[in-house]
């Protein structure tokens, strides 16, 4: 067993983009709303300023598809000095309505991985975003039966691990964390003093991105593809 992990009891994955695809959805979403209000904005202005929208709405609306609509129809109102015609709000809710219907793309190896690693540690899954949908999907997924306990948080932030952690009765050097997102997945936990696995995914979120400064010194491995994570633990 590598020495790095010997004490690891309990592995957690974040849901989306690291289990299965999601953040090619909303760049196609945001690329469909750009065009569908492109009388009133250059598309590049409508993708910058639905960003600046979704930002501000995130204290309120939380992560997830739902948040994302309502910012949408929020900017689409905005952008059209209120004169935007309900057609074209009703084809914003078939955007996120067809978000929401997606099926579930699982990345590569997932299952592979889970049904190897579940022989010897508890599994659990600790992701952000609506309630509902990330139920939904984990149902469609296949995926239930690998994991002990299903999270769905707020926010991913040192205080929210620690909670969890806590409530779960996990020590933070027995908690391995595996993610796609350095801001969410990787340096909360090693601030708190667990483990991260860093399984980069082709396309982040621009609120999910760190400035190389933030991961200086920070103690993590990163890996091309979750297949290699077996191998590493053993």
């Amino acid at each position: 067993m590598n020495k790095d992990y010997q004490n690891i009891k309990v592995i957690g994955f974040d849901a989306d983009d690291t289990l299965w695809v999601n953040e090619t959805y909303f760049r196609d979403a945001e690329s469909e709303f750009a065009k569908l209000l492109n009388r009133f904005e250059t598309e590049n202005k409508i993708d910058q300023e639905l960003f600046k929208m979704e930002m501000k709405n995130l204290p309120v609306y939380g992560y997830g598809v739902k948040g994302f609509v309502l910012s949408m129809v929020e900017m689409a109102l905005e952008l059209s000095n209120n004169t935007v015609s309900n057609t074209t709000i009703s084809k914003i809710l078939d955007i996120g309505k067809d978000m929401i219907n997606k099926p579930v793309e699982l990345l590569d190896g997932v299952e592979e991985v889970l049904a190897e690693l579940s022989k010897n540690y508890k599994l659990i899954v600790a992701t952000k975003g609506d309630l509902l949908d990330q139920e939904r999907k984990l149902q469609k997924s296949g995926l239930l039966g690998y994991f002990h306990h299903i999270e769905v948080l707020s926010d991913k932030k040192e205080d929210n691990y620690s909670k969890l952690l806590k409530r779960l009765d996990i020590e933070p050097e027995a908690f391995l964390m595996v993610g796609n997102s350095l801001k969410s997945d990787i340096l909360p936990l090693i601030n708190i003093k667990a483990h991260a696995i860093h399984v980069p995914f082709h396309t982040t979120w621009a609120h999910e991105q760190v400035k190389e400064m933030d991961t200086n010194g920070k103690d993590y491995k990163t890996l091309n593809s979750l297949l290699e994570l077996p191998k590493l633990l053993n």
